[in-house]
């Protein structure tokens, strides 16, 4: 099969001639992807930040929002067929220990997480278990492959910001790109916040008002200031930061009104935080990884109700590298998503 591998870092994907995936396990299901979208997370493999934080040997595929039809099943794998279209949750499960039996699968003892630690979907087939799979009965695969990470990503945020907002809170979300613009449509069908959207690029900005931001904020002229303003000194209930970097998570914090709630996704800054003010302001820090399978289900859901959409942009799997470098770019409208 064709797959799109690293074999060095800071050096572009190569397009190759790969062994196809093969049934392992008893509840293994091969998936031949038709959709799979691009990711900072990519980004962040190909240029090494990753590399000790997980150890994998070189080459290996990327790609960890996976989405297709399913090929082959294994014996104990009986609650998909072939022929059905299917998405799957970014890791794979053992269902036994602790996190998994309370819902959080993410943190399961002994995940594999295939574009991560293992193959992924940059390619025409990927193997992954039944337990990760969600079916899409009439949703095209290519079309919400995203939603296999960015949108459960959002999700999983925002449901940690609908708990901390009553009518009319006020909710920052920061950076408009593949995650913020589910963001916003989760915030508009499961919350009744204000919502205010900042970024760097006008055409984010639109992007946000498309997307159900009551307010765009231009995030180089003092974003800080402007939530003050217009919250009249108080500042908001809840910030979502999906940039992450020093200065967003700087301003997040800036941003919350007393007993206000930063929900860190973005990663790659460090946020300093003076206890004195995390004490007498209350303030609460939370970080939001990806989201559990029922979660996944719930989003997929939503997305066939009309109720969220992702914005792609396609290409062939032999152009994930011209798409990698227009994310590194920031001129990559919502998510892209590759067609092996």
């Amino acid at each position: 099969m064709k797959a799109a591998r690293l074999f060095a870092y800071d050096k572009p994907l190569r397009l190759v001639d790969a062994e196809t995936p093969r049934l392992k396990n008893p509840a293994d299901v091969i998936v031949r992807v038709t959709g799979a979208g691009v990711c900072h997370t990519d980004l962040h493999i190909v240029e090494g930040v990753w590399k000790e934080k997980v150890q994998v040997t070189l080459p290996y595929t990327l790609g960890h929002e996976n989405a297709g039809i399913v090929e082959e099943v294994g014996p104990a794998a009986t609650s998909v067929k072939r022929g059905e279209k299917v998405i799957l949750h970014p890791v794979i499960t053992d269902g036994l220990c602790r996190a998994c039996r309370i819902g959080e699968d993410m943190h399961c003892e002994n995940l594999v997480f295939p574009g991560i630690t293992a193959d992924g979907g940059f390619a025409q087939f990927i193997r992954t278990s039944e337990r990760s799979l969600v079916k899409l009965n009439e949703l095209d695969p290519a079309d919400v492959a995203p939603l296999a990470d960015a949108g459960l990503t959002a999700i999983r945020a925002v449901k940690k910001a609908a708990s901390r907002t009553t009518s009319g809170s006020n909710v920052v979300v920061q950076g408009v790109g593949g995650l913020g613009h589910i963001a916003l449509q989760l915030l508009r069908c499961m919350t009744n916040a204000y919502i205010t959207a900042t970024d760097v690029a006008e055409s984010k900005l639109r992007l946000a008002e498309k997307m159900g931001a009551h307010r765009v904020i231009d995030a180089r002229r003092d974003p800080v200031k402007q939530v003050m303003e217009f919250t009249k000194n108080q500042g908001a209930e809840v910030v979502i930061d999906l940039v992450g970097n020093d200065q967003t998570l700087a301003n997040g914090m800036r941003m919350l009104r007393k007993g206000g709630s930063l929900i860190i996704v973005g990663y790659g800054g460090t946020a300093n935080l003076k206890a004195i003010d995390m004490i007498f302001s209350e303030y609460s820090v939370l970080g939001s990884l990806v989201g559990n399978w029922d979660e996944l289900r719930e989003l997929i859901e939503l997305t066939r109700q009309g109720k969220v959409r992702v914005i792609t942009q396609k290409g062939k799997l032999d152009e994930v590298n011209e798409m990698l470098d227009q994310l590194k770019k920031g001129t990559l409208e919502g998510r892209g998503v590759v067609i092996p």
